[in-house]
């Protein structure tokens, strides 16, 4: 559902609600939450745990290593979650799910609610993803729980929210936002280490530093994730950029250590 105002609320709901504190009020997440513009809160799984010991998980039907998040514990902190928010958009944070990628960050970006369910042990009973929305998963590796991956796609989502980052602008030219990597970039020193800022970033031509920007994205691409060049729009203008040995790909510049700039 679509959001009627700027703002992004994330709800995470996780066994270690504390782990989660330094990243999100630091830096522009930080920043984001008290402009208003985001807004972050933590439902801790073991309040709905069904015994005194709150326990959460139990062993796996049919035996097997480790623990198992139990459904009925997941199952009451999405009533309740629903119940204060019919439209939240819910999240499951597994390996098994489809692999994250820009394009979920954006869409996710839409919503006005977003919450995320940090497994942990060995897995979420799977009659929990029958209420979810959708499983995500950040690659093809295992980590402890959910949070991690979950911290990463709301950051991923709440800098795609207008204001956050300050400079829109931004969001447009970055890796993965037209299917293909970010240019390389540079700043001070001009010179380190006999490897100079490739001269037409410093030449004040806007239009031969645009031509050379895209070229080099095209170039990275292809070298580095064959998969994304192969999938991107495909147009004339690149195919000539591409061949045009008069454009440079912004690789550093080799110079000798006689100039280096220390400004």
């Amino acid at each position: 559902m679509p959001r009627a105002t700027t703002a992004l609320r994330a709800t995470f709901l996780t066994l270690f609600p504390e782990s989660l504190g330094p990243i999100l009020q630091s830096s522009i997440l930080g920043r984001g939450q008290k402009a208003g513009l985001l807004a972050v809160d933590t439902v801790d799984l073991r309040d709905f745990s069904t015994n005194k010991h709150r326990t959460v998980d139990d062993s796996p039907a049919g035996g097997g290593p480790g623990m198992i998040l139990r459904v009925d514990v997941v199952a009451g902190a999405l009533t309740a979650l629903r119940a204060r928010d019919p439209a939240v958009h819910v999240v499951a944070v597994d390996a098994r799910g489809a692999p994250f990628a820009q394009r979920d960050a954006r869409r996710l970006s839409q919503h006005a609610h977003v919450a995320f369910v940090c497994g942990r042990y060995e897995g979420i009973d799977a009659r929990a993803f029958e209420l979810v929305d959708e499983v995500l998963s950040l690659g093809d590796f295992v980590l402890t729980g959910g949070e991690l991956p979950a911290l990463a796609m709301f950051d991923a989502a709440a800098r795609l929210v207008p204001g956050v980052l300050g400079n829109d602008a931004s969001t447009t030219s970055e890796s993965f936002s037209a299917v293909v990597l970010e240019e390389r970039q540079y700043t001070r020193p001009v010179v380190f280490r006999g490897r100079a800022v490739p001269p037409v970033l410093l030449s004040g031509n806007h239009q031969d530093i645009a031509k050379a920007r895209r070229k080099d994205s095209l170039t990275l691409t292809a070298k580095l994730r064959p998969d994304l060049f192969c999938a991107r729009d495909k147009s004339k203008a690149d195919d000539k950029l591409l061949v045009d040995e008069r454009v440079p790909t912004l690789a550093p510049v080799a110079s000798s250590g006689d100039d280096e700039d220390g400004t």
